[in-house]
């Protein structure tokens, strides 16, 4: 069974997508109509800008949706997937691969999604930290210890690696209690804000608001959505898990696990970079896995 999924923010570079604008008129056509819902030209910052440029968060999200998107649909009748799933932002790109979301409202959604997290990570200064080589249980039991900041397990990413979330101060602490607990590496991510805590509600709000307003239909396979890890069909329940996801945890491990228990034999990545391939290997060496490519 082939699982097709989709990355997440920081997997973008520069230059991305240009491959595909050049060699597609549907690509063209996606890029440019990308281009007049958004309100800028994001295809010249895609192609032609800095890195800089690529990380302002209204730019990542929806330059990183554009890539994975239209790949997709540029694979035409070779995307046959049994099943699909995306990291985070990727999981608006699954659902739009999937048919649950159209093109259109797929990209409004991310790029209001990007704008409200903007917007959060403005109101109070916060951060996210990778912590490398302990026990989920022990990261979760150092953060739930942690009293008067918020400090939250944020990214189950694979067995190992797991990332927090959390105000400035918060991060702080736990750096150095998991430092003294055994962990390899514990450091600061290069990111605008703590996602997927309880920081980011007032995004989470602004996006139920448009996710509640936005069409929905069952997607044509099931989508391991990130808040629960496990496999969903119905689109209200698609909705629901979206909205909530914010806030909450993504349970990537556990994604991957339930894939396999429910017989993935193929893992195919579409978008940018190869994170996710390299995760996957950590939960099973052995699963095939390739990048998404057309020719």
């Amino acid at each position: 069974m082939k699982a097709y999924v989709f990355p997440g923010q920081g997997a973008q570079f520069v230059g991305m997508g240009k491959d595909l604008y050049e060699a597609s008129a549907e690509a063209r056509e996606l890029f440019e109509k990308a281009n007049k819902i958004l309100g800028f030209k994001i295809t010249d910052l895609m192609f032609n800008g800095t890195d800089e440029d690529l990380k302002q968060t209204k730019v990542t999200q929806p330059a990183i949706f554009l890539h994975s998107v239209i790949l997709a649909y540029l694979l035409g009748e070779e995307f046959k997937p049994d099943m699909v799933a995306g990291h985070s932002l990727g999981e608006f790109s699954a659902l739009v691969a999937a048919k649950a979301l159209s093109f259109e409202d797929g990209l409004k959604l991310v790029s209001k999604r990007a704008l409200a997290m903007q917007k959060a990570c403005e109101l109070q200064p916060s951060t996210m930290a990778a912590i490398v080589g302990l026990d989920d249980e022990i990261v979760e039991k150092v953060v739930n210890n942690i009293k008067g900041e918020v400090v939250v397990a944020a990214n189950y990413n694979c067995p190992g690696q797991l990332v927090i979330s959390g105000s400035v101060r918060g991060i702080d602490l736990a750096i150095e209690q998991l430092e003294k607990a055994g962990a390899k590496r514990a450091m600061k991510l290069s990111v605008g804000g703590a996602f997927h805590s309880p920081l980011m509600d007032s995004a989470r709000q602004e996006l139920a608001a448009a996710i509640n307003k936005t069409k929905f239909l069952n997607p044509i396979c099931p989508i391991y959505q990130n808040v629960i890890g496990q496999a969903v069909t119905n689109a209200e329940i698609i909705k629901e898990n979206l909205i909530a996801q914010l806030t909450s945890p993504v349970r990537w491990t556990q994604t991957m696990k339930n894939m396999i228990a429910n017989g993935m034999t193929e893992y195919i990545e579409v978008g940018p970079g190869q994170v996710l391939q390299g995760l996957l290997k950590k939960v099973d060496r052995k699963m095939p896995t390739s990048s998404a490519s057309v020719n």
